[in-house]
């Protein structure tokens, strides 16, 4: 038994019922949706606000009589029962989208509120499998109709803040404002998803939703908090689903495809990169998202030892990314970051795991080039930290050094897991130099700046 939930209390007080009305009404609800062996009485309602939580589907019915009620939606989280249930429920891809709203409300919320279950989630690599089928599906069978894209002035509000996020992380990293645009996310777009109104207006808040929620897994994956991450992305992909936009259910997939190779998982993101490549094929204006799911295509066969396939992987994204006319507006905003300076890094990292250092030092160099020119510190820290090792590989240590002093210097730049890997990966590569003072110099700086 857990502490007394003042939360269930106080809706409780509030509708003027007693004890052994919300038990009836829990039991006839029971019966209505075919669980009649839920037989709640006093008691049963006595244990719930002394802290107990009941077994599923009490919370969700709970959730409907109160929220049938008041005539606004109540969800498990409001009626502090969502202990055991939420981590699940954010990792499912549920057909029903009113059930989707409020999986992501309910994410949201404990996010905002670092909730225990959330902060210690663990990614899952078999929670992407389902989804990307499902999504896949439902996106080959939709009919186009780009008329159904209303732009009125919440949803325009909406990616005008997307835009704003989007800029932080790629300046700043995911950890900079993740926090901030989980409270604006919750407070400002997932209400939206409530409220009543035409179909057409719906898909495009569905649109911008997915677009924000997507935003916070990658701020969160970029933050290294990938249980997080995983449960945004897969919100984030029904969503895209909602939306008929099926080119963004490919970017998130793209971004789960990351997140998988990234933890040890490179088969089951080579398997997410072909689905979203599969769900493009209906979507002939989407170059630059291509060119990012061959890339990470390519990471993942990498990974695998697949070294003709990855070979071949860059060269199907360098394709495709060579018809993205630069300042074209046929490319949606959430696809600015796939550029010279991303996609060099990423191919940088596959000739690395290849083992071709000079060509990984070739597309570093590419990459670390745009990377300045843009001031964009996290991609510049990533890509410096490949030509260093790349450089190791050629036994130049002095040269090692001096790219990895620059690592260090934008990793402090920026709030990013994925930098901070990159410089504890420099480190280990640097090991079987043994004691040399270069070595001791570098590990030394990188001691400050970890601690740091």
């Amino acid at each position: 038994m857990g502490s007394p939930n003042a939360q269930l209390t106080d809706w409780l007080s509030r509708t003027g019922w007693s004890r052994g009305e919300l038990a009836r009404r829990v039991k006839a609800k029971a019966a209505d949706l075919g669980h009649p062996h839920i037989t709640s009485d006093t008691s049963s309602v006595r244990r719930w606000l002394e802290g107990q939580t009941p077994r599923q589907p009490v919370p969700e019915i709970l959730a409907d009589l109160f929220s049938a009620h008041f005539g606004f939606r109540v969800t498990t989280y409001d009626l502090g029962l969502e202990a055991g249930s939420a981590p699940d429920r954010s990792l499912v891809y549920n057909p029903s989208y009113g059930a989707t709203v409020e999986a992501v409300a309910e994410l949201g919320r404990a996010d905002v509120d670092r909730r225990t279950f959330l902060t210690g989630s663990t990614f899952a690599v078999a929670a992407a499998v389902g989804p990307s089928r499902d999504w896949l599906l439902s996106t080959l069978d939709q009919q186009s109709d780009p008329s159904r894209r209303v732009h009125l002035e919440d949803v325009a509000a909406v990616r005008s803040m997307f835009g704003a996020f989007q800029e932080m992380d790629i300046f700043q990293g995911g950890g900079a404002g993740r926090t901030a645009l989980a409270s604006y996310t919750n407070e400002h777009v997932y209400p939206l998803l409530r409220r009543t109104y035409t179909e057409d207006v719906r898909r495009a808040l569905a649109e911008a939703a997915a677009e924000q929620t997507y935003l916070l897994g990658w701020m969160s994956y970029d933050n290294g908090e990938h249980g997080t991450a995983q449960r945004y992305l897969i919100q984030s992909l029904r969503l895209a689903e909602e939306s008929g936009n099926p080119a963004l259910g490919a970017h998130v997939l793209a971004g789960m495809a990351d997140q998988a190779t990234l933890l040890g998982h490179p088969d089951e993101g080579r398997r997410l990169a072909q689905a979203g490549r599969a769900g493009l094929s209906r979507t002939p204006e989407s170059n630059a998202c291509l060119a990012d799911l061959w890339t990470l295509e390519g990471r993942a066969l990498a990974k695998l030892g697949d070294k003709q396939g990855a070979r071949n992987a860059v060269t199907q994204a360098e394709t495709a990314y060579a018809k993205v006319a630069p300042g074209a507006d046929d490319e949606a905003e959430w696809a600015l970051f796939i550029d010279p300076a991303y996609l060099n890094g990423e191919h940088a990292q596959t000739f690395q795991d290849i083992d071709e250092p000079e060509t990984a030092a070739l597309y570093a160099r590419r990459s670390i080039d745009a990377a300045r020119a843009q001031k964009r510190a996290r991609r510049g820290a990533m890509s410096q930290a490949a030509l260093a090792v790349s450089h190791l590989k050629r036994r130049d240590l002095e040269a090692a050094h001096a790219a990895g002093l620059r690592t260090l210097s934008l990793t402090s730049q920026v709030q990013s897991s994925r930098a901070v890997d990159a410089v504890q990966n420099l480190k280990r590569q640097m090991t079987p130099f043994g004691k040399h003072p270069l070595v001791a110099d570098f590990s030394e700086r990188a001691r400050q700046l970890l601690a740091a």
